[in-house]
């Protein structure tokens, strides 16, 4: 179910060929016109400092390890990358590829919004597709960084960053395929257990400097995700309601059993780097910190999933599983940008965060026995956490991208006044 397995088990992100971070495409300081909508869509202040930008300039990507499709998959990517034209940049090839996974997923929430109903077949045949255009889109960026000359720091931060996004649409996408929301408890646990798997592999990255993946990756779940939209589509719910033999269980619960498997694999493997991987000093992170403090934040957020989950008096997940899906996974997204920030910045992570902010209006509804509408708070928790992660975003590579002087979708030298620099 989730893409528990695909960063050494965990989230999607897949080495091929993202070890060189490429340039962004959109102009740094002028991507968003002067005025209201500027100063709405970005954070009053620089997120970042000087200090921070400055470790960027010398962050060096590194990584271990190689899944088990990916020498044949190259020769399909080598291929693709080389119908791209030089003029296009790497980032709007990862954009593009990003608003396809979400697009189709959407269609998908949109005729499934409790992840129990039929959708169309085309609808499951639309995601699958959308999938392995993300897949192939996702695997060529690199490439064309390299091919381009256009490699920057800022290209592999946004490019996890856009990972983080579709991790989150994809367990929703393949929990609502298998219609899991007739089972709950299975539901939530896919879904969050795919965006921990994806947190860890970065946290086990700001512990070692590393990022580590294993012959059961990315590429191989997105694979079999992929024949699990393809088997929605062609057997429609009762494929996936039917009973093994034997088993007598649903084969909805195969993937989800998978889920667990890969999931205490993966933990089993990450916690092993993260307890005794440290390269700081005393074996602490690459930024000198504890190895564990970033269990604070994604500790921060499953507890709270949890707690609201199973206090609610209208059940409030078991009704809108989607939409709480989505709200959660935009603040794991977030507090997961903030995590590849702080390994390639060598900088502390701090817990207080807005991010927060929507599932604490969750807590604190329930708490004061839900005098709001729960399903209204939600909607507004969701509003809130977007807009927090979509400020963060752009913030955040608005301000690395006049550092380097370079634009967002454009492979083109930017000349930016020194004064534009924060």
């Amino acid at each position: 179910m989730s893409t528990t397995g695909q960063q050494q088990g965990g989230g999607l992100r897949s080495r091929r060929d993202k070890d060189v971070g490429h340039g962004m495409g959109m102009e740094a300081a002028c991507w968003l016109s002067p005025g209201v909508l500027r100063r709405l869509i970005e954070l009053p202040s620089p997120p970042l400092s000087q200090h921070q930008l400055k470790r960027l300039e010398e962050h060096r990507y590194s990584s271990a390890g190689r899944s088990l499709l990916e020498p044949l998959m190259q020769r399909y990517w080598e291929w693709l990358v080389g119908q791209v034209p030089s003029w296009i940049a790497p980032n709007l090839i990862t954009i593009i590829g990003l608003a396809t996974n979400v697009f189709t997923t959407l269609v998908l929430v949109y005729y499934c919004p409790t992840a129990t109903e039929q959708a169309p077949l085309w609808a499951y045949l639309f995601c699958a597709v959308g999938l392995f255009i993300y897949q192939s889109l996702d695997a060529i960026d690199g490439k064309q960084a390299r091919r381009t000359n256009s490699s920057s720091p800022l290209g592999e931060l946004f490019d996890h960053g856009c990972d983080s996004l579709s991790t989150v649409f994809v367990v929703l996408g393949t929990s609502i395929a298998v219609q899991l929301g007739t089972n709950p408890d299975w539901m939530f646990f896919c879904c969050f257990a795919g965006m921990f798997m994806f947190y860890c592999a970065h946290w086990q990255t700001y512990v070692s400097g590393t990022l580590r993946f294993g012959i059961i990756d990315v590429t191989e779940v997105q694979i079999f995700i992929i024949i699990m939209y393809l088997l929605a589509a062609v057997g429609g719910s009762a494929f996936w309601q039917s009973l093994i033999p034997v088993l007598n269980i649903q084969m909805k619960m195969i993937p989800a059993i998978c889920t667990l498997l890969g999931a205490v694999f993966s933990c089993t493997n990450y916690f092993r780097v993260i307890f005794t991987g440290g390269v700081g000093k005393n074996g602490s992170t690459i930024a000198g910190t504890s190895v564990l403090s970033p269990v604070l934040h994604i500790g921060s957020v499953i507890v709270l999933a949890m707690m609201i989950y199973k206090k609610s008096a209208v059940q409030l997940f078991e009704k809108h599983p989607c939409l709480y899906i989505l709200a959660f996974g935009f603040v794991s997204a977030k507090i997961t940008n903030k995590l590849v920030v702080a390994h390639m910045t060598k900088s502390e992570m701090h817990l207080h965060d807005l991010a927060f902010l929507g599932p604490g209006l969750l807590f604190l509804d329930q708490y004061f026995n839900s005098f709001i509408d729960e399903y209204l708070v939600l909607w507004i928790a969701l509003i809130i956490s977007f807009f927090d992660l979509v400020r963060y975003c752009v913030s955040v590579c608005n301000q690395i991208a006049c550092h380097l002087r370079i634009f967002v979708f454009k492979i083109k030298p930017c000349s930016i006044p020194s004064s534009a620099n924060h």
